[in-house]
This record gives C-alpha cells, structure tokens and sequence, in this order.
C-alpha cells in the first residue's frame, strides 16, 4: 500500500466531512485515490450533511458516549487542609489505543490511557505519586510546579519493573502538567507519558462545571509529522459526542498543549467569548474566542453561554480540525 502521509489524507480530505475517505486510507481497509475521496466527501459532506461539519452519530469517531469521561472529567477539588496527604498510583504500561475507526497507535502510557488520569491536589498538600514502570523502556515522570531537584523526574530514572515514589508540597495552585523526561524526550512524549496536574488554590475558585482537555496529535506512519489530532486521544470524539452544559452556567475548561512535531496548538470557541487565564495562576485574564499554545502552555478558560444550541469548538489551524481536533458544546437550559 501507498504510504499515508498526512500530505495524502488531506489530499482526499474536503473540510471537516472527509473522514470516510480519511479512515479508510489511515487504517488499511480500503486504498481509495484521491478522487474517489474528493466524490466521497461531496457527496456525504454536503449532501448527506447540509451543512459546514459533521455531528452525532455519523461522525467516524471510537467508543461510547462517557468512554472518556474520566479523562474529562477531573476529580472534585477539596477544600484546603494543612497536613493532607494526596496519594496516587501510576503505571506506565505499553498499550494500543483506538484513535480512529480501525487506526491503532502503539502507544506508551500511564495506567493505559493518552493523555493519563488527571491529577489533583490542593496548594500545600502533600502530594505522593507511587510510579510503577510495566512497560518496555525507561520512564520517569517530571511534574511542572515546584518541588525538590530529586522529584523532578530527570536524573531518577525508573527502569522497566522498578518503582519510584515521588513525594513534595504541592505548589503554586494553578494548572500545570505531568510528563516522562526520559530520552528521547520527543518521542516519550509523542508516544502518549503524559497528564493534567491540577494544583486548587487554597481560596477556592467559584463552582464550576469543570472540564479537562488535552491536546495532543498522533503520527502513525513515523514521518515526524502527525496525521490526527484529538481532544483527550480520539479523533473527532466531542463532534459525535458533544459536551451538554447549561446556559449562564459557569463552565471552567483547563486546556492544555501536549501535541509532537507541531510548534503551536489552538482552540476556537464559536459564537461565543471566554476569559483565558494563562497558567491558572496571576490576575491576568483575557477576554477572547481563541488561545494559542505551544507545547506545555496551559491555562483555565472561564465561559458563561448566552444562547442554547450546538456551538463547536476546534483547533483554528484547519488541517488540525480536518484531522480530528474538533467538537462540540451542546447548552441547554
């Protein structure tokens, strides 16, 4: 079979309605040429669709409706208590994850999922991470914040079958983000070791209806250049299952760039406006409908709905969105 590169699949690619033609390609069932995939996505894009994406149930994307909801959803913040100890266990495990119908990426994870469990503690916490290493190559884990130089994931390299326990303050409250550091730095990290680090001030921010997203590219030909790109590891997935909230609710989204071999990551709201806080941390917000980052930027975006209805939201490079970063927000009243 041809190569698929990612030069190859948006060749067949029309905007946002091709992954039919896409996934074929991407997966090796079928080898369509590129005209075959041009009549493919006007014909089922625009006809079939009527309109400028793709949404529910047709859209090409893996699993069921909460199958992601523990990556999304991250754990409820505790209110600040001097002394406390917050424990957790993570493993790295080589595991294949589904990120397309049929497109299997041999990926290296914590406790088996990209990106891994989301973290959380309260400033001045004491945060205990026990590290087992299952899988095949060595790892650490380096947590962005500020700890002890013998926590920081660089020098204490954890073999395969070998633990380690890392132990410190959790500190600055913000949101901030944990990955491998082992070398090749680019490949533990394109290969799926890493998280979001959630650190709650010890004011609590106001309720919130809270989400976690995780951007994050995938190369599965070895070409240095990704050909799908996700919200928390499935192409499209928020496009077949939109994320329900409620209008005027506050909904609190911590975004995070983790994507491999691209500069810089997006997000685009539609019709609406949020406050981007860089970090989560300081008193800066911006009021905007799109945030840049490069990789390791993260933030908290603040947004209140004003209409009900379908809003999408996606990368604003567009091959990022043709390739699987995009979604959407279902409010309701």
């Amino acid at each position: 079979m041809a190569k698929f590169t990612r030069r190859r699949l948006l060749a067949t690619a029309a905007p946002l309605a091709a992954t039919p033609a896409l996934v074929k390609i991407a997966s090796g069932e079928a080898q369509a040429s590129e005209d075959h995939g041009r009549h493919l996505a006007t014909h089922e894009g625009h006809s079939a669709h009527g309109h400028a994406a793709m949404i529910g149930a047709d859209v090409p994307a893996v699993g069921g409706p909460n199958d992601l909801d523990a990556l999304l959803l991250p754990p409820k913040p505790l209110p600040y208590q001097p002394g406390r100890v917050r424990e957790y266990e993570l493993r790295a495990l080589d595991r294949e994850v589904e990120i397309a119908p049929g497109v299997f990426f041999p990926a290296w994870t914590y406790n088996g999922t990209v990106p891994g469990p989301v973290i959380r503690a309260t400033e001045g916490d004491v945060l205990r991470v026990h590290f087992t290493n299952a899988g095949s190559h060595p790892h650490t884990i380096h947590f962005h914040g500020i700890h002890p130089a013998n926590m920081d994931g660089v020098f204490e390299i954890v073999d395969p079958g070998t633990s380690f326990t890392y132990e410190f303050e959790a500190r600055p409250a913000g949101f901030h983000l944990y990955h491998c550091h082992a070398t090749p730095l680019k490949k533990h990290i394109h290969k799926g070791l890493y998280g979001a680090f959630i650190i709650d001030p010890k004011q609590p921010r106001p309720p919130a209806r809270e989400l976690v997203m995780v951007m994050n590219g995938y190369d599965t030909d070895g070409d240095g250049e990704n050909n799908f790109y996700t919200v928390n590891g499935r192409s499209f997935y928020y496009a077949r299952y939109p994320i329900r909230v409620r209008r005027s609710e506050l909904v609190r989204v911590y975004l995070a760039n983790l994507t491999e071999f691209d500069l810089v990551n997006s997000l685009h709201l539609h019709a609406d406006f949020f406050r981007y806080q860089p970090t989560g941390t300081g008193d800066h917000w911006e009021y905007t409908d799109t945030v840049v980052q490069c990789q390791g930027q993260r933030g908290v975006l603040e947004i209140q709905f004003a209409n009900t209805g379908r809003f999408m939201f996606h990368a604003h490079q567009s091959e990022f969105a043709e390739l699987g970063w995009m979604g959407f927000f279902e409010v309701v009243d």
